[in-house]
């Protein structure tokens, strides 16, 4: 196992697993293919990865301890495959049809529940990444917090609006509820974490922290690939041209602040 370990792909793999993004993989996999039929294979898949992942991960990083995202994914998984083989007709259809809600309010609880048990989930992948002598740092620990509370935040905002749109607008293909709102929450909690650590870091050292834009533009950046889907599948053509220069305007914007200098910054 060891030569696994040390191997470039085992390097690389084990980077990989570093992730808690990767950690949500087999919610990723669930949320594309459940759908009516096709729940059984949905969960089966999602059992699948999760198991690996956690075989793999004790392969690469021997001696460490399993993370709370890891034992959900294979607890909420299992539960869900035995609930369906065991379930009516009725059940099946209720569960293909509030799939996705059922993964989003699943992960919602698993983030906040880690913050309740006081280890955030995004805590135990940075332990990973950083230095041991780091992780009793205060500033360490609340940068996990505001990261694993947003991403909370971001599953909440897509269990919201995918049931909206089951529940009130009876349309499972509403391109907003189901498809734009959804994957706009996750990419901005996975920008966020990309961006926050370097902003913590910053503001606890009392050095210039980096722009607010250098969040901002990918999403901005996002705007026009929407405003093309609103022109292609939705009967609003204005809404999609203002979508789409609103996203190159904002876009250029973001960039030309994020050009400035950091040292021409003053902490915040």
């Amino acid at each position: 196992m060891k030569a696994v370990a040390d191997s470039a792909g085992g390097k690389w793999l084990a980077g990989a697993l570093d992730s808690p993004v990767v950690g949500m993989a087999p919610w990723i996999i669930f949320s594309i293919l459940a759908g009516p039929g096709r729940f059984g294979l949905a969960v089966g898949l999602a059992l699948a990865v999760s198991v690996v992942m956690v075989v793999a991960g004790r392969i690469l990083h021997p001696g460490t301890s399993l993370k709370i995202l890891e034992v959900a994914d294979v607890v909420v998984f299992t539960a869900l495959a035995i609930v369906g083989a065991l379930a009516d007709e009725g059940t099946h259809v209720w569960l293909e049809t509030y799939a996705d809600e059922v993964a989003n309010i699943a992960l919602v609880l698993i983030a906040f529940g880690s913050m309740a048990v006081l280890v955030p989930f995004t805590l135990q992948y940075a332990h990973e990444r950083v230095d041991p002598v780091l992780w009793d740092s205060p500033a360490f620990k609340r940068t996990n917090y505001v990261i694993t509370g947003v991403w909370g935040l971001a599953f909440l905002a897509a269990a919201v609006t995918g049931g909206y749109g089951d529940l009130v607008l009876h349309n499972p293909d509403n391109i907003w509820t189901e498809w734009i709102i959804q994957i706009l929450a996750i990419i901005a909690a996975l920008r966020f974490t990309e961006w926050y650590p370097d902003y913590a870091r910053a503001k606890a050292r009392g050095e210039p922290t980096p722009p607010i834009s250098g969040l901002l533009l990918p999403l901005a950046g996002l705007l026009i690939p929407i405003g093309v889907a609103v022109l292609i599948f939705e009967d609003s053509t204005w809404l999609g041209i203002a979508l789409i220069v609103a996203g190159v305007l904002a876009t250029k914007a973001l960039r030309d602040d994020s050009k400035q200098e950091p040292a021409t910054r003053s902490p915040e």
